[in-house]
C-alpha cells in the first residue's frame, strides 16, 4: 500500500477525495486500462526494457496489473496469488540502469497521458512510480 504524503490544498488525500488511488484512480478497470497502455508503449517505443520481457506480454501484463492492483490500495491480488512481490530480487537478473528507469516512467508517463490521469493523483502518482522505479535500478 501507498503511504501517504502532504496533502495538496483542496484535496482529502495526496492524490486526491477518494479513499485510496485504486479509487481515485477509477478502479479495476481503470487499472487494467492503465497497465495495458503501459505495455503497449513499452513494447512499441522502449527497447531497453522491452528486452527484458518474454515476447508475448500476457503474463507481464497480468503481474502488473495485479501489483498496481493492490499498491495502490486495491485488492491485493498480487500478493494472493504470488506472495510478497519481492521486486528488488525478482528484478534482480536484469541490468536495470538510469536508462531503463528512464524509459519505464516515460511509458508509464504516456499511458498515465493517455488516461487522463492529472493534478493531485498525476502528482502522486509520480512521485511514487519515480520512487520504484529507481528502487529497482541495480546498474
Amino acid at each position: 500500500m501507498i503511504e501517504p504524503t502532504r496533502t495538496p490544498e483542496g484535496c482529502a488525500h495526496p492524490w486526491g477525495e477518494a479513499p485510496t488511488p485504486y479509487e481515485e484512480l477509477g478502479g479495476d478497470a481503470a487499472v487494467r486500462a492503465l497497465v495495458d497502455d503501459f505495455y503497449d508503449y513499452m513494447d512499441a517505443e522502449s527497447p531497453v526494457v522491452r528486452a527484458m520481457h518474454p515476447e508475448d506480454l500476457g503474463e507481464s501484463r497480468d503481474k502488473l496489473y495485479e501489483f498496481l492492483s493492490g499498491w495502490l490500495g486495491g485488492p491485493p491480488i498480487y500478493h494472493e496469488k504470488r506472495g510478497h512481490p519481492r521486486l528488488r530480487a525478482r528484478h534482480m537478473p536484469f541490468a536495470i540502469d538510469q536508462r531503463a528507469v528512464d524509459e519505464w516512467l516515460r511509458c508509464m508517463g504516456l499511458a498515465m497521458d493517455k488516461r487522463g490521469v492529472a493534478g493531485a493523483l498525476r502528482a502522486f502518482m509520480d512521485a511514487k512510480l519515480d520512487h520504484l522505479a529507481n528502487f529497482m535500478r541495480n546498474r
